[in-house]
């Protein structure tokens, strides 16, 4: 199934949205509860599936709603379609601060791999999918479980990611990179883990047990701000007292901490 023909613009700069453009009857799919806003004329429908196997059964939807169960993600995924007379717009929000990234999948070899939670819309025709990491290291210390998500088609796809994004060009070096920065990669990157350094260095390195090792040649994708890593910044500095007035930095609001105790 070819893909749909979509225009788009990114709005934003570090919680961005994407704006997708659609002509009559043409769709576009999204994670459930992605959509920030839509005009008139576009009608939405959550359905098993990304809709790419128009041929499947009622029990072939399912085992690929249950694949995508796997990942985390939603049974569902939302298909958002132009049923007025002209061009219509419907947005994306992005979840946590950081970039929309499009893909052109035609130009990336019709196939991408990347995180299980950085998909956030595509053209109808993309197959969204999951993967399995060959090696039992990978699955174990790999930041991303044995499960990788797999976009493929021919149109554009949107992925998003943590801080700022770096677009890598290997044809045929090695990249180490902290497990968590790894957004995603083309066809002919091998993906893998090693040790990082001697045991003294991952113990006290700060850098982590294992890095990713990606080598081939193809395009890699790498963020500098992993919502994990976001999540236990914030964690480490939320107020100890549940509505404290006083803030985290302030003198008043350590001495008030040491008489509550």
């Amino acid at each position: 199934m070819n893909s749909h023909e979509i225009d788009y613009e990114i709005i934003g700069d570090d919680l961005q949205i994407i704006e997708v453009e659609l002509d009559p009857g043409e769709t576009v799919i999204a994670e459930a509860g992605a959509m920030n806003y839509m005009e008139d004329g576009i009608t939405f429908e959550a359905r098993f599936g990304d809709g790419s196997r128009a041929g499947d059964d009622f029990f072939g939807k399912l085992l690929a709603a249950g694949k995508r169960a796997i990942t985390g993600e939603s049974l569902f995924l939302t298909h958002f379609t132009n049923r007025g007379q002209g061009k219509r717009r419907v947005a994306f929000a992005a979840p946590y601060p950081g970039k929309i990234i499009p893909l052109n999948l035609r130009e990336l070899g019709g196939r991408f791999t990347c995180q299980k939670d950085a998909f956030l819309c595509a053209a109808l025709g993309t197959t969204l999918d999951i993967s399995f990491s060959r090696r039992l290291g990978t699955g174990f210390f790999g930041g991303e479980g044995f499960i990788l998500e797999t976009l493929q088609g021919d149109g554009k796809a949107f992925v998003h990611a943590g801080g700022t994004v770096v677009r890598k060009e290997l044809r045929g070096e090695t990249l180490r990179v902290d497990t968590g920065c790894l957004v995603g990669f083309t066809d002919g990157i091998d993906y893998d883990i090693e040790r990082a350094g001697s045991l003294k260095s991952m113990v006290f390195g700060g850098e982590g047990l294992f890095l990713a090792t990606l080598r081939g040649h193809g395009t890699v994708f790498l963020q500098s701000l992993p919502f994990s890593r976001l999540a236990d910044r914030i964690i480490a500095h939320a107020p100890r007292v549940a509505g404290s007035q006083t803030g985290e930095g302030s003198l008043l609001g350590g001495l008030g901490r040491i008489f509550e105790q």
